[in-house]
C-alpha cells in the first residue's frame, strides 16, 4: 500500500472493514465553566472508551484485516497501548501475537497484554529499543509486523477517529490531538485534509513532531517525561510527516505538571480517568498552551485511559 492511498476515501473504506470490531466512541459537550475555561463550545471525543482503553485497536484491526497473516502470527513493538491493541486484534481473529515493550511500559499495560493471550517480551528502556528487537524477531520468524504508527494501514485505521468525530459533532473549527509517533494525528490529517484546524500537543519532554517540523523532516528528539510510555517514540513516522506539514496548523508543548493537572481535573469534574498521554491534549487548553479565539468550536480527543484512577 502506497502513501498516496492515505485519503479520506480509503479511510472510509477502512472504517467499514473495522467497524464491526470497534466501538463508536461517544462525544460530549463540556461545560467550560466547570474547568474555568474560555473555550465555548468545547467538545470531547471519548476515544479512551475504545476497546483496550485507547484508539489503537482501529489501526491494529485495519492491519490484520487487510493483510494476510502468516502461520508465525504477528509481532509488534509498543510502549503499551499499541501492544494491547495488537493483542486484542490477534485474539479476536485467532492468531498468535508477540509483543515487545520497553521497561518504561506501565505495569498495568504489561499485565493486560498477557491477559489478552499475547507473549510479552521486555526489551530495552525506550520504544526505539523494543522496535529494533521486534524487527529482528520478525525477520527471523516470518511473523507479520504491525507498526504502531509508521504504516499505511495503521494510519487509515486511526483516521477513522476523525471520521467519527466529524459525524458526531458538526462544524468543528479546531481539534487538539496528542502526538507520539503521529499515527493518530496523521490519520486525522488525512481525513480532514485542511477542512478543520489540527493542533498537535506534545509533552515538552518528548517534542517529536515539534522538532520534525522545525527541521523539515523527522529527527530524533528527547523521549522522556510522565507520558513516555505513549508519547515518546524518539521520532515521528515518515508516512505521517508530509500530512503533518500540509495539514497540522501547529504543535504546542505542555509541561508534565500541566498534564498531571489535566488528569486530575478530568477526573474531578467528569469522572473520566485518563493516562498522561490521554490527557495531554486537554492540558494544552487547561494550561493555556493553546488559547482559542472567541466562538471557536474546539474539539479534543481524549485518547487513552490505561492508568489507575485512584492516583488522582
Amino acid at each position: 500500500m502506497e502513501t498516496s492511498t492515505l485519503t479520506s476515501g480509503n479511510i472510509s473504506a477502512t472504517y467499514e472493514l473495522i467497524r464491526p470490531h470497534v466501538r463508536r466512541t461517544p462525544v460530549i459537550e463540556v461545560d467550560a465553566d466547570d474547568f474555568d475555561l474560555e473555550a465555548r463550545p468545547l467538545v470531547c471525543k471519548l476515544e479512551l472508551f475504545q476497546h483496550t482503553g485507547s484508539f489503537k485497536p482501529r489501526g491494529a484491526l485495519a492491519s490484520l484485516l487487510s493483510r494476510p497473516v502468516p502461520g508465525a502470527g504477528v509481532v509488534a513493538a509498543s510502549g503499551g497501548n499499541h501492544g494491547l491493541a495488537v493483542a486484542f486484534a490477534a485474539r479476536k481473529l485467532g492468531v498468535a501475537a508477540k509483543i515487545f515493550v520497553p521497561s518504561v511500559a506501565a505495569a498495568t499495560k504489561r499485565a493486560r497484554i498477557r491477559e489478552l493471550g499475547a507473549e510479552l517480551v521486555i526489551a530495552g528502556e525506550r520504544y526505539a529499543d523494543a522496535l529494533a528487537v521486534s524487527r529482528e524477531f520478525a525477520a527471523a520468524s516470518g511473523a507479520l509486523e504491525v507498526h504502531a504508527y509508521d504504516q499505511p494501514e495503521t494510519l487509515l485505521g486511526q483516521g477513522s477517529v476523525g471520521l467519527e468525530f466529524e459525524q458526531q459533532s458538526q462544524a468543528l473549527d479546531t481539534v487538539l490531538v496528542a502526538v507520539g509517533g503521529g499515527g493518530l494525528i496523521g490519520g486525522m490529517a488525512a481525513w480532514f485534509a485542511g477542512r478543520v484546524k489540527l493542533v498537535g500537543v506534545e509533552p515538552r519532554t518528548a517534542p517529536t513532531l515539534y522538532r520534525a517540523l522545525e527541521a523539515g523532516r523527522p529527527v530524533d528528539a528527547e523521549a522522556g517525561g510522565i507520558a513516555a510510555d505513549s508519547l515518546a517514540p524518539r521520532r515521528v513516522g515518515e508516512l505521517m510527516f508530509p500530512l503533518a506539514q500540509r495539514f497540522v496548523e501547529r504543535v504546542v508543548l505542555v509541561e508534565d505538571d500541566a498534564i498531571l493537572e489535566a488528569q486530575r481535573a478530568l477526573w474531578r469534574v467528569m469522572k473520566v480517568a485518563t493516562e498522561p498521554g490521554g490527557a495531554a491534549a486537554f492540558a494544552a487548553l487547561l494550561g493555556g498552551a493553546y488559547r482559542p479565539q472567541p466562538g471557536e468550536r474546539v474539539g479534543i480527543v481524549l485518547c487513552g485511559a490505561n492508568t489507575d484512577a485512584v492516583k488522582f
